[in-house]
């Protein structure tokens, strides 16, 4: 299962369980979907497709909400990316027991809608770079179909593995990755 659902709204909105609604969609939703198929996608593979954008943002286990601050839509995003990523190696445990292996993955800057509504700016500066569709699907195609899986929680770009955090001030402490988790587990319902 290959979950690349996405969205960048311009004003902080919240789903209708009361999320704020990039990290509805980008993580509570395909946490919720695949607890509910697990018995289906049993030694299987669950890829999260995230962005590179989340390398500019710290683990934000305080406000997963985005309640405090000035609501900028590309850091919302780039929010719920990063807890994308840093959760995938504890939904990896998570659901190894039913033999499903997990990945987050950057497939590149695409030219795809969201680019191109959101980001109109960054899109005319990076059209000459930008990917089209298949080559910005290659890696999640990949990631659901090499043999054998590549090991799970891990994040990849260009078929590579890739590091989670650039920048020491984007690296969570363990502390923060147990809050977020925990945060995780009651948003998606977990418990």
């Amino acid at each position: 299962m290959v979950h690349n659902a996405g969205v960048m709204p311009p004003t902080r909105t919240e789903s209708a369980q009361g999320h704020e609604l990039s990290m509805a969609v980008h993580v509570v939703g395909p946490v919720v979907m695949t607890e509910a198929l697990r018995g289906p996608l049993a030694g299987g593979r669950v890829v999260l497709v995230s962005s590179g954008g989340m390398y500019g943002q710290a683990l934000r286990a305080d406000d997963p909400g985005y309640l405090t601050g000035d609501y900028s839509p590309t850091t919302a995003y780039a929010r719920s990316k990063r807890m994308q990523v840093e959760m995938g190696p504890l939904l990896g445990e998570r659901w190894a027991g039913d033999g499903i292996t997990v990945a987050t993955m950057h497939p590149g800057w695409a030219d795809t809608p969201g680019v191109q509504e959101s980001l109109p700016r960054f899109r005319s500066i990076t059209r000459p770079v930008l990917r089209d569709d298949a080559q910005g699907a290659d890696t999640s195609v990949w990631l659901a179909a090499a043999e054998p899986a590549p090991a799970t929680g891990r994040f990849w770009h260009d078929r590579v593995e890739r590091p989670t955090s650039i920048l020491p001030t984007t690296r969570p402490n363990p502390d923060a990755r147990a809050r977020a988790w925990l945060w995780l587990t009651e948003a998606a319902g977990l418990l």
